[in-house]
């Protein structure tokens, strides 16, 4: 099984294939949630939207909140060494590879409970 993407809609689409779609958004609220992060996605939001907005919340956590940003990087057991590989000049495109990395990640833990 993939457990590697190129990008999110790879992965989403995955997901989708699989039906593990709805449970990775419920990994995914369950995480924001334990970050003590308002954000909320409806089981039935687009793959698209889903990426949109959860690149839109990133980006607003790392200019606005970095500690509740480092914090849901924490709780959702981001790698650090990931991250530190990002290129960080560019915020916008930082939020859409912090957001990848988050979702490959939701993804790993419903596709090993999926499996297992």
């Amino acid at each position: 099984m993939k457990l590697s993407f190129v990008n999110s809609d790879e992965l989403l689409g995955m997901a989708s294939e699989m039906e593990l779609y709805k449970k990775l958004i419920a990994q995914l609220n369950k995480d924001l949630k334990l970050a003590n992060l308002d954000e909320e996605f409806s089981p039935d939001v687009s793959a698209g939207k889903l990426k949109r907005d959860l690149h839109e919340v990133i980006f607003l956590l790392i200019n606005e909140k970095f500690s509740d940003y480092l914090n849901l990087l924490y709780i959702v057991d981001v790698s650090e060494a990931q991250v530190k590989t990002l290129d960080g000049t560019d915020v916008v495109k930082l939020a859409e590879e912090v957001a990848f990395l988050i979702l490959k990640r939701e993804w790993q833990k419903v596709w090993f409970r999926a499996k297992h």
